[in-house]
């Protein structure tokens, strides 16, 4: 039997003991909590992370900032943004030596506005990428130099502004062999520890990160990571957190060693952060998948804070109105704990409930 499975069963016969003693007391429980809340001032998930120590963020795109509903409910709900698509390569250096941060600026504004912190992402990544960096070949020297041009003035930029970087973004295979990116073919595994000591030299106190996917459970990808991290470690090379995106699909099993997996990277002394989380489905959702959904979105809460290193959650964007979901993985959906019309689901709920 898993042991989160006789954790939550514990969990609920607590739960269930301390709502009989509430209800007995006069106290209200559950529905009833949360509609006594909301004559006050309900708790926001910031509030209940910052609880913890923790902050409950969402990532954002430009385009979405013209929907002043959606805006309004990203401004008050969380205390960290991450920009989706504003800040990575093909938006920053649409031409060689020629930068326009005019799109991350614009979410920076915005996080300042409403007291919130952001998460630079990302230096390095093999998708995104401009024309003219892809499509010539460089040599080693060159190249080098494109690259630290590229981190050292973006970060630069943005010193003081953001207070962690996804460095490098999606370095390894589901195998745990490196990726074939431009960057390691032209320069070898080592472009990872020049991309973070580069970022460290242009803001010596920005948390830096590695993120991926895929690297939630113990298994041979998050093992690179592992075997990485304290090779740079040991090398001196400056690395703060590992981030896991944790884009998770029930069909496919929920990763039932993350907490142990965010232990282990403790150990090493870093941080983790779960980085752009959300949970799709095949589609029609139905009342039994969205409380599935439900069930992971609390568990993946309580693994975080659990884990005194881990810092963070993110949403990638909190909406299924602007997810990513429908246009990369056809005929799934409902990923969000916000549903297209801005209403809370079950999901949403669920992580109110963990955070509690």
């Amino acid at each position: 039997m898993r042991t989160t499975t006789i954790r939550s069963r514990t969990r609920l016969r607590l739960a269930g003991a301390l709502a009989a003693l509430l209800v007995a007391a006069g106290v209200a429980t559950g529905p009833a909590a949360r509609a006594d809340e909301r004559h006050g001032k309900e708790p926001t998930l910031a509030d209940l992370a910052q609880r913890h120590g923790r902050y409950f963020g969402s990532a954002t795109d430009n385009p979405e900032l013209v929907d002043e509903p959606y805006k309004a409910l990203l401004g008050s709900e969380f205390d960290q943004i991450t920009p989706g698509n504003g800040m990575k390569w093909y938006a920053t250096e649409p031409q060689q030596g020629v930068f326009d941060f005019s799109e991350g600026d614009e979410i920076v504004n915005l996080a300042r506005a409403h007291h919130q912190k952001v998460r630079g992402h990302t230096l390095v990544w093999h998708s995104q990428l401009p024309g003219w960096l892809t499509s010539r070949e460089w040599t080693p020297a060159e190249l080098r130099a494109v690259l630290k041009k590229h981190i050292q003035t973006e970060v630069r930029h943005y010193r003081g502004k953001v207070f962690a970087w996804d460095v490098v973004n999606e370095a390894f295979n589901e195998d745990g062999t490196y990726r074939e990116t431009i960057f390691y073919k032209t320069l070898g595994p080592g472009y990872i520890a020049d991309a973070l000591r580069w970022a460290r030299q242009a803001d010596p106190r920005v948390k830096l990160y590695l993120n991926d996917y895929n690297i939630e459970a113990i298994g041979p990808k998050s093992d690179a990571y592992h075997r990485l991290a304290k090779e740079l470690k040991a090398q001196g090379v400056p690395l703060d957190g590992i981030g896991l995106q944790a884009h998770l699909a029930l069909q496919y099993g929920y990763p039932t060693t993350l907490e142990d997996n965010l232990r282990r990277f403790s150990r090493l002394g870093l941080d983790t952060s779960l980085t752009e989380v959300d949970i799709r489905m095949q589609l029609p959702a139905t009342e039994e998948k969205l409380a599935q959904q439900a069930d992971w979105y609390r568990e993946l809460t309580e693994a975080c804070l659990a884990v005194r290193r881990c810092v963070g959650i993110t949403l990638w964007d909190y909406t299924d109105r602007y997810s990513w979901i429908p246009a990369f993985f056809p005929g799934e959906g409902a990923a969000l704990p916000w549903d297209e019309e801005l209403r809370p689901k079950p999901a949403y709920y669920a992580i109110r409930d963990a955070l509690r």
